[in-house]
């Protein structure tokens, strides 16, 4: 029962990310400055988890941070929270949700690179083709952005969201002794207060600059979509799908998001909106098919041994 409602956390997390794509970016940078936005995450998100904290630690003990373990948190803030959103935030504001969500379904493939780096992981050979074909397809779309002329997106946008991707990698590999150590909300809780300290110098100029008065009732609800369930929300289910399922299975549902983005969409320009896969080719497909096929060979287990990285 557990494995299923696993499955299920997840797939509404494939939802939430799919859709958030959407808000986020019908939201900017007219209503919210990117930069801007992440400050209303970090501050709502994070003050969010905290008192789900205090709230569960009032029925048994406050978990305590150790100091030592207090530089590895900063660092999980600068590149989990920090770098991670506002890259992602400034990246969409400036490239087509359906190049976005395509980019962001490599990391995957740039952990193992990372973990191979700093913590010496090996490499298979199957895993070595997984990195060469979907580098070579991110970069591909990273070229093509660039070359044509395209409605929405834009080499610039996209190269945000694959640095995004890769600081996402670095956070992935530095939290992971930490999240041994410690219960998950309490490391999550930790990082957003770290990362507090790297967003507001950035973004809190943008964050003062939004006219709450010109914000109609469906502008409130994606703000609170975005503070809510992207961020807020979609670490939660995450945290309980990994109790239930392995991070491969996790993997697998990154696939989703892009068919997701796309979908929702095609959807939204049906609706009068603003149609974001006026960009899409064969060449994007392609881009698309050569990063999932090299995420399959890194994510997916050997089948003689049945082990994952």
């Amino acid at each position: 029962m557990k494995r299923l409602l696993a499955h299920l956390a997840l797939l509404v997390v494939a939802l939430i990310y799919g859709c958030n794509y959407l808000v986020a970016k019908g939201l900017m940078p007219d209503l919210v400055g990117p930069s801007g936005f992440i400050v209303l995450r970090v501050l709502g998100g994070g003050g969010l988890f905290w008192l789900v904290r205090a709230a569960l630690s009032a029925r048994g003990a406050w978990e305590a941070v150790d100091r030592s373990d207090m530089l590895r948190l900063l660092a999980c803030g600068a590149t989990g929270v920090a770098a991670n959103q506002l890259l992602f935030f400034n990246g969409l504001n400036a490239t087509s949700p359906v190049n976005a969500s395509i980019i962001m379904t490599i990391n995957p493939v740039l952990v193992l690179v990372i973990s191979a780096v700093l913590l010496g992981t090996t490499i298979t050979a199957r895993k070595l083709l997984g990195i060469l074909i979907g580098g070579g397809g991110a970069v591909a779309l990273l070229v093509l952005s660039a070359q044509q002329q395209s409605l929405h997106a834009s080499w610039q946008g996209d190269l945000m969201i694959l640095l995004n991707a890769a600081s996402y990698g670095f956070y992935l590999v530095l939290v992971k002794p930490l999240m041994a150590k410690y219960k998950p909300l309490t490391v999550i809780a930790w990082v957003f207060l770290f990362g507090a300290l790297f967003v507001l110098p950035i973004g809190w100029q943008q964050a003062a600059a939004i006219d709450w008065s010109s914000f109609r009732p469906s502008h409130w609800q994606g703000v609170a979509y975005v503070v809510i369930a992207t961020t807020f929300l979609a670490y939660l289910l995450n945290i309980f799908a990994l109790r239930h399922v392995q991070p491969t299975v996790v993997s697998i549902y990154i696939y989703l998001q892009p068919l997701l983005a796309t979908g929702f969409s095609w959807w939204l320009s049906q609706k009068g909106g603003a149609n974001y896969t006026a960009d899409l080719n064969w060449m994007t497909a392609a881009c698309a098919a050569a990063i999932f096929t090299g995420v399959a060979l890194v994510s997916l287990p050997a089948r003689a041994k049945g082990a994952t990285n």
